[in-house]
């Protein structure tokens, strides 16, 4: 293939060294589009137009190994293109981001070459971050906010899925067997965004009365408020037993002549509410914890005492 001498000067931006067109091999790969892909996802329009820029300069691998072993192109140029007479799933004009790659022409490559010309190495999938996830259907960012439509599923005649937008990194692009898009690829990542409000979580579940799809953050979110319930809940009933004891501690104190078991009874299906207000109504007027010293009664005694004893 005849490069143009900006695509060579494209390429060499990327060298440490000036490399000839006789030292380079350069090949179109179709990076992704806006389809609705396997994992019922797509790119808008406006995210493939965001991330041809992001996308020069970005190596490509085998698989998304983090292996520089495994490195074997780079990007040097990227381009959109609109296929005509094509619609997506939902009915929208196809459009491709495409990039132009390069190699070295070395003993190395010459097998890879060789699978990329006859057709076996063709397809790619790109590893890049998003802002956002929207559901189709309620138009919700599944990122922020709780969204009880199941991608995959039909809603009133409707498919959900999730538009990607508002891309704000991209790595690279790996040949891959199976690619997440039929005509090209993608892994995607997100952007960590502020966490869900929960109550807006719980409302969505309570309204649905269907199975609810939630995001990983929304999930852990909700794992981590039942493990912290459960953990108040276990000081919860340690609080109400030590309150249950107490409460007859002090009935036994103001009812002397009743057999406590009796009060071990009682307590044991009161509410905390209804422990604390005993509780409260127990010690008005008595001494810390209702006991009477040894020592107030002498001392009543000796007040009292006339001393007539010692009287002749």
């Amino acid at each position: 293939m005849q490069l143009k001498t900006t695509d060579i000067e494209k390429i060499n931006a990327y060298s440490r060294k000036k490399l000839s067109e006789d030292e380079v091999y350069i090949f179109t790969v179709s990076l992704c589009n806006n389809d609705i892909d396997r994992d019922y996802e797509k790119f808008s329009v406006a995210s493939l137009k965001a991330l041809a820029p992001m996308f020069i300069g970005k190596t490509g691998i085998f698989d998304h190994s983090m292996k520089s072993a495994d490195q074997k192109a780079r990007i040097f140029d990227t381009y959109i293109v609109k296929e005509e007479g094509k619609k997506t799933a939902d009915g929208e004009d196809f459009y491709v981001l495409k990039a132009r790659a390069y190699m070295l022409k070395s003993k190395e490559n010459k097998a890879l070459i060789d699978e990329i010309e006859a057709g076996i190495k063709k397809e790619v999938s790109v590893s890049c971050s998003m802002g956002k996830s929207v559901c189709s259907v309620c138009k919700k960012d599944k990122r922020k906010q709780s969204c009880p439509h199941k991608s995959g599923k039909m809603y009133d005649g409707e498919l959900a899925f999730s538009v990607l937008e508002e891309p704000f990194d991209a790595y690279e692009f790996s040949f891959v067997a199976v690619p997440a898009q039929r005509e090209a690829g993608v892994t995607k990542s997100f952007k960590k965004e502020k966490e869900p409000d929960m109550q807006e979580i719980i409302k969505t579940i309570k309204a649905c009365d269907g199975e609810v799809t939630l995001s990983k953050s929304q999930s852990e979110q909700i794992t981590a408020l039942i493990d912290k319930l459960t953990e108040e809940a276990e000081l919860g009933e340690r609080y109400k037993k030590e309150l249950s004891k107490e409460v007859a501690k002090l009935l036994a104190i103001k009812l002397p002549d009743v057999d406590s078991e009796l009060f071990n009874s009682i307590v044991s299906v009161m509410t905390v509410k209804e422990l604390i207000g005993f509780k409260d109504g127990l010690k008005k007027g008595m001494k810390p914890e209702g006991l009477t010293p040894q020592l107030a009664q002498a001392e009543k005694e000796i007040k009292t005492n006339d001393y007539s004893q010692f009287r002749i």
